[in-house]
């Protein structure tokens, strides 16, 4: 097959933990072409669309993760799978990717389906199931969020569309800084915040669940930093093998079917002690992680997934 993905910068990927090296690295090792492109690179031309980027080959050489070839230009239609791989920010610039990239269908298939990428961000496809997530509230009415916080004293705010742990701030019983930390965010952004109430479990970890196709098939662990709040692996959280609890696979057995309607292949979500926090849909991690831990190959069982509804 022909396989585009569309991403971020390969030159500046760790191969030792990106999970988009990982897939393509799966997929060229079961005989598939890679084309690689950024965002800025698709387009809509005349009823096409296409992008402008280049073929490679994916190796395990740290300072040339890719041998590319010449750019040029590539109808998505003449592609059988399109990844949509990039980082948010979750702004108008990625949601308008998942405009164009809607087009592609039916012919081409694209992973995660950007339709429901684009109506599923992580922190809001949790309110679907507020049964397994902790109390929150989504606002950017200061006395809204003031009015939370008295209610649960210990509190978590950040950014509705932030990612990789940035912006993430806890906010304790004798904490005065949520005026001033409302008022630094709604300066730079129209965006709500998210609050939810702070779970002294994710001391012990803040453990990623892999879905393929809605089936969960392991998990990771991440450990905060000392005297950090965040466990995300971006800002030093640790990752540690972990099984999966019943309590995981009950929240899995809930979301899964969910998630595998809409078309969502490779999806991580976030658990601290039995309450789900997120569901990332748009660039989910982890998967190299768990390959060394617990030896399962996720790449391979994400692309049989793949090549299964292209049979």
């Amino acid at each position: 097959m022909k396989i585009a993905f569309q991403m971020d910068p390969i030159g500046s990927v760790n191969i030792n933990a990106d999970s988009t090296f990982r897939l393509a690295e799966e997929a060229q090792a079961r005989g598939h072409e890679l084309f690689y492109y950024g965002p800025d690179d698709l387009a809509y031309e005349e009823g096409r669309i296409t992008a402008r980027g280049q073929w490679m080959t994916v190796q395990r050489v740290p300072e040339q993760p890719a041998i590319l070839g010449p750019r040029e230009v590539v109808d998505l239609a003449e592609v059988d799978v399109v990844w949509l791989r990039q980082d948010p920010p979750f702004d108008m610039h990625y949601i308008t990717t998942t405009h164009l990239l809607d087009r592609l269908a039916p012919g081409t298939l694209v992973v995660n389906d950007p339709f429901w990428v684009r109506n599923s961000p992580e922190k809001l496809l949790v309110l679907n199931f507020p049964e397994l997530t902790p109390p929150t509230t989504i606002a950017r009415d200061l006395e809204t969020i003031k009015a939370f916080k008295a209610r649960h004293g210990d509190v978590i705010l950040k950014p509705l569309y932030g990612n990789g742990g940035a912006g993430v701030f806890r906010l304790d019983q004798n904490d005065r800084n949520l005026g001033s930390l409302h008022e630094l965010f709604t300066g730079f952004s129209r965006e709500p915040l998210i609050v939810q109430k702070y779970l002294p479990a994710v001391s012990k970890g803040d453990k990623r669940v892999i879905l393929v196709d809605g089936e969960p098939v392991g998990a990771i662990n991440r450990v905060p930093a000392a005297g950090e709040v965040r466990s995300n692996m971006h800002v030093g959280g640790r990752p540690e093998e972990v099984e999966l609890t019943e309590r995981d696979r009950e929240i899995c057995a809930t979301i899964g079917p969910v998630l595998k309607e809409k078309g969502q292949i490779f999806v991580g979500i976030d658990v601290i002690g039995d309450w789900l926090t997120e569901i990332n849909v748009t660039s989910p991690t982890g998967i190299q992680e768990l390959e060394r831990f617990d030896g399962i190959n996720v790449a391979a069982k994400i692309w049989g997934a793949i090549e299964a509804k292209l049979a």
